[in-house]
C-alpha cells in the first residue's frame, strides 16, 4: 500500500491524502460504510458507489462463520464476490468473537494465545489468535488488514487496560512476523496496527510507541466506540495520542460516525473512520441533513410536510421522494423508507467528508460547522 499526503490545514492536524490499494485509489479523509456481513444494510453496491463510498468495511468473524472465508476466496474475494469491486477494510472479528460468544452459556474467554469463543449461530467452537485472522483476512482478499487486538471496555480498571495494552503489543508482534513471513502485503495490501489504553494518558501513549515501533502500514486508535462513553471521554482518549501519531502513515479512527465528531476528528489528524450509525439510524427513522442536525421522521411536524428530506441535499432521495410520503412508509412498515434514509444518511455523511477535504486544501478547515452546511 502507499499513502501520500497531498495537503494539510495550517490552523490543525488535519490532511488529505491519498491511499493506493489493489482495489483502486481512495482520497482522505475517508468515512468507510460497514457492510458487515457482505453487504452495507439494505444498499446495492451500485447505490454505494452513486452516494460516493470509495472504500466499505467487512467484519471477519461474521464472514468466518458463514458462508467462511474459503468459499468467498474461490469466487474471487470479498470485493468481486459481492460486486462491490472497490477497496475493502476488514477488522479482526475478535471484539465481535468475544462480545458475542459472551451472550451464550459457554463464555468466550481471551488469553495469551487468542479468543476462544462459540459461534452464536450454532454454537460450534471457534478460536482466533493473532495468525490465523491474518489467514482469514488474506483468504478474503482485504486490501487494508486489523490484527487482533485485546479491546476492554472503555472505563475498563487499570489493571485490565494494563494487560490489554501488553497483549496488543504482543500480538502486535506476532501479526507482523506472520505477515511478513507469508509475504501478506505483496500484492500491495495493508496491515495496520491498534494502539489501545483506555482513559489512560500513560497507556494510550504506551500502546501509541510500541505499536508505531514495528512497520505497520497505517495506525488505528480503538477502543473508543464501543459504547455509550460520551463524547468527552472519546476526545480525551484521542488528544492523548493525536499528536504523536506518526504523519507518514494514515491514522484510523475506529467506529466514530456522528457527523460533529468526524469533523472535530479530521481536525486532530485522523484520515479514516468508519461507522454503522448512518444505516442504524436511518432504519429506526432518524435522518441528518446538511448542517449536521439530526430528525426522528415520525415526528408530528413531518407528518403534512412536502418538502424533501433536506431541500440543500443533492441525493437522489431528496430529489425524489418528500418527508410526509417516506414517514408514511415508516408508519406502514415499508422497507423503502430505511433504504431511503439509509442512503439519504450517507449521502449527508459523504458529502460531509468531500467538503473537508475541500476546506483543507483551501487551509480553511474550522470545527465550526458553519463551512459545511
Amino acid at each position: 500500500m502507499k499513502f501520500r499526503v497531498t495537503g494539510t490545514d495550517p490552523n490543525s492536524q488535519a490532511r488529505t491524502g491519498v491511499l493506493e490499494t489493489p482495489h483502486g485509489q481512495i482520497q482522505t479523509p475517508v468515512f468507510m460504510p460497514v457492510a458487515t456481513a457482505g453487504a452495507v444494510k439494505t444498499l446495492a453496491p451500485w447505490e454505494l458507489s452513486e452516494v460516493g463510498a470509495e472504500i466499505i468495511l467487512g467484519n471477519t468473524y461474521h464472514l468466518h462463520l458463514r458462508p467462511g472465508a474459503e468459499l468467498i476466496a474461490k469466487r474471487g474475494g470479498y470485493s468481486q464476490w459481492t460486486r462491490w469491486g472497490g477497496p475493502v477494510l476488514t477488522d479482526s472479528g475478535g471484539y465481535q468473537a468475544y462480545s458475542l460468544g459472551a451472550t451464550r452459556a459457554k463464555s468466550a474467554k481471551t488469553t495469551n494465545d487468542g479468543v476462544r469463543f462459540y459461534s452464536h449461530i450454532d454454537g460450534s467452537k471457534h478460536e482466533f489468535t493473532p495468525e490465523s485472522v491474518l489467514d482469514i483476512q488474506d483468504k478474503l482478499g482485504s486490501d487494508i488488514v486489523m490484527p487482533l487486538d485485546d479491546c476492554p471496555p472503555i472505563e475498563a480498571s487499570r489493571k485490565r487496560v494494563e494487560s490489554a495494552v501488553i497483549r496488543t503489543r504482543e500480538w502486535a508482534t506476532r501479526s507482523i512476523e506472520h505477515w511478513q513471513k507469508n509475504s501478506y502485503g505483496a500484492d500491495g495490501r495493508a496491515l495496520f496496527g491498534i494502539v489501545q489504553g483506555g482513559l489512560f494518558e500513560d497507556l494510550r501513549q504506551q500502546s501509541l510507541r510500541d505499536i508505531q515501533d514495528l512497520p505497520f502500514d497505517g495506525i488505528a486508535v480503538g477502543g473508543v466506540a464501543i459504547a455509550s462513553e460520551g463524547k468527552e471521554k472519546i476526545n480525551k482518549a484521542v488528544e492523548y495520542v493525536a499528536a504523536s501519531l506518526d504523519p507518514s502513515r494514515p491514522h484510523y479512527l475506529m467506529g466514530v460516525g456522528y457527523p460533529d465528531d468526524i469533523v472535530r476528528m479530521v481536525a486532530q489528524g485522523f484520515d479514516m473512520f468508519d461507522c454503522v450509525l448512518p444505516t442504524r439510524l436511518a432504519r429506526h427513522g432518524v435522518f441528518w441533513t446538511t448542517n449536521l442536525r439530526q430528525h426522528n421522521l415520525m415526528n408530528a411536524q413531518f407528518k403534512h410536510d412536502a418538502t424533501p428530506l433536506d431541500p440543500e441535499c443533492r441525493c437522489r432521495i431528496c430529489q425524489t421522494f418528500t418527508r410526509e410520503y417516506l414517514r408514511h412508509l415508516y408508519a406502514t412498515g415499508e422497507t423503502l423508507a430505511g433504504r431511503a434514509l439509509s442512503f439519504h444518511n450517507l449521502s449527508v455523511t459523504l458529502r460531509l467528508m468531500e467538503r473537508l477535504r475541500e476546506s483543507i486544501s483551501r487551509g480553511t478547515l474550522t470545527t465550526d460547522f458553519a463551512p459545511y452546511l
